[in-house]
């Protein structure tokens, strides 16, 4: 099998970097195209994968092709590589806000196509990525793909109707959270800590709270109960976070990603 990749970022970096990992695929399995000799030469070195010269290169040898590149370059590339795309090949895109409609659409044709969509974390091996699969897709191709996926973290399947919350959720919520890390740090300093080690008390107290949701069970509501003990400091905090909105500040920001995905 031979995979494919159209654009060689971040993102890129992030699913070569789990296959690999996880023995899922060899380098000589791998091979892709960026839009700078200086990426492709950086990927070349650091993973031992092919590059191509061209993105009809890579499409036409591969047999899973990742579109890996930003949404407003997606016209352009599909233009330069439809007539390579048969319908035994599995495309695969991690374009926000491109539904696979649009994408069939643009290839002019039926398309054996899964729609995904990862977040930043998955560079530490950490990520969240949905998935969604048109009629075409076999079972095996939705399976591989959520093993590739699950290489760097968790990967869920949804319909397509949930993108837009899932791209809320998961895709942009990093920055909220890497905001919140930064304003708690901020206040340790205030009180007296070094910088580095806030960053290291917040971080940790981060990922050792979503790691208690997500191997517990238990209800957020009630861990966060079980935090605050009466007449306590902590039920302190959460009256004043309750006063300043912080549920409903983040309910609207995660909303306003939802209508902003929907007009991409």
């Amino acid at each position: 099998m031979q995979i494919g990749f159209i654009g060689l970022g971040n993102m890129a970096k992030a699913i070569i970097g789990g296959m690999l990992k996880q023995n899922i695929v060899t380098q000589e399995q791998i091979v892709g195209t960026a839009k700078t000799e200086t990426t492709m030469e950086k990927m070349r070195k650091e993973f031992g994968i092919r590059t191509a010269g061209s993105n009809k290169e890579t499409a036409a040898g591969a047999d899973v092709l990742i579109l890996a590149v930003k949404p407003i370059f997606f016209p352009e590339v599909i233009e330069e590589i439809r007539d390579e795309i048969t319908e035994d090949k599995l495309v695969i895109s991690i374009a926000a806000g491109k539904t696979m409609e649009w994408i069939e659409k643009e290839f002019k044709k039926p398309v054996k196509l899964i729609r995904c969509m990862p977040n930043t974390p998955a560079l530490v091996g950490e990520g969240c990525t949905a998935v969604c699969v048109n009629s075409s897709v076999k079972c095996e191709d939705e399976e591989f793909c959520l093993k590739l996926m699950g290489s760097f973290g968790k990967a869920i399947s949804i319909p397509e109707r949930l993108m837009d919350a899932a791209g809320a959720v998961s895709g942009s919520s990093p920055a909220y959270v890497f905001m919140f890390i930064e304003a708690m740090a901020d206040a340790a300093v205030a009180a007296g800590m070094p910088r580095k080690q806030a960053y290291e008390f917040a971080s940790q107290a981060v990922l050792g709270s979503a790691k208690m949701v997500l191997e517990t069970g238990i209800h957020p509501g009630e861990l966060k109960d079980m935090v605050c003990s009466p007449g306590g400091t902590t039920i302190e905090g959460v009256r004043v976070l309750e006063e300043k909105g912080m549920r409903s500040a983040v309910m609207e920001a995660l909303s306003a990603c939802v209508e902003k995905s929907k007009k991409l």
